[in-house]
């Protein structure tokens, strides 16, 4: 299988159970990395939220965890043969990971299935379901990891989402950002982008939709992504 070509860096994806997808597209571009100058990608699979962020800010220490051998050789490889060699990447859960300073930000696509069936491929069903890796869990992470005025940016599909926001409030983070993605304007919203924080600010609402009735990409999802885009 052929990679994913960007403006600047290529993606293998044919070793990683969860491939380049809009979603990781999406948040790569949506995430709030201002001020920030150390960044944790928590699953980074096939390392695109890592490569993205890296793009957009050539001078952040980027760290990324991947339980998945092959998904974290792939990764390696990835930011190896890209402009940003510098990243960091470790083949490990990141219950068990560990860092000598706190980060600034955290980005993650993670696993949201919680009960629904199964496949026979194994790697893929870590990719994308909580058992590894639950919300709890994830949010746990997020706290021990970072500082009081860190960061925490991910995607969720909406009704994962509005259990994340329960437990994140739950566990004294709170909503920042709220960005309601939809397909096409006669679509429900299917995705939540999100940020949070241990501070408590007033919350930015927004709405994006991809493609317009005509299916050609909006001009609010061209502006978001156009930097990442080879022909965009």
């Amino acid at each position: 299988m052929s990679g994913f070509a960007f403006k600047q860096f290529k993606v293998e994806h044919d070793q990683c159970a969860m491939k380049v997808s809009t979603d990781g597209i999406l948040l790569g571009a949506w995430a709030d990395l201002s001020g920030a100058s150390s960044l944790l990608d928590i699953g980074t699979g096939t390392g695109l939220l890592a490569l993205m962020c890296k793009q957009r800010v050539p001078d952040l220490k980027v760290s990324a965890v991947e339980v998945d051998k092959a998904a974290y050789q792939q990764a390696v490889q990835n930011c190896q043969q890209s402009p940003w060699p510098d990243i960091s990447i470790y083949h490990q859960c990141v219950q068990q990971f560990a860092a000598e300073t706190k980060f600034d930000c955290v980005i993650s696509n993670p696993p949201y299935f919680n009960h629904s069936l199964k496949s026979d491929n194994a790697a893929r069903n870590a990719a994308r379901h909580t058992d590894g890796l639950s919300f709890a869990e994830l949010i746990a992470a997020f706290k021990r990891l970072t500082h009081k005025q860190a960061r925490f940016n991910l995607i969720l599909p909406s009704e994962e989402a509005q259990l994340f926001i329960t437990l994140a409030q739950q566990q004294g983070l709170y909503l920042s950002a709220h960005c309601q993605v939809k397909t096409t304007p006669s679509k429900v919203f299917s995705r939540s982008l999100m940020r949070f924080s241990s501070i408590k600010t007033e919350l930015e609402q927004s709405v994006l939709c991809i493609k317009d009735e005509n299916n050609t990409y909006t001009a609010d999802y061209v502006g978001l992504c156009k930097a990442f885009y080879l022909k965009m």
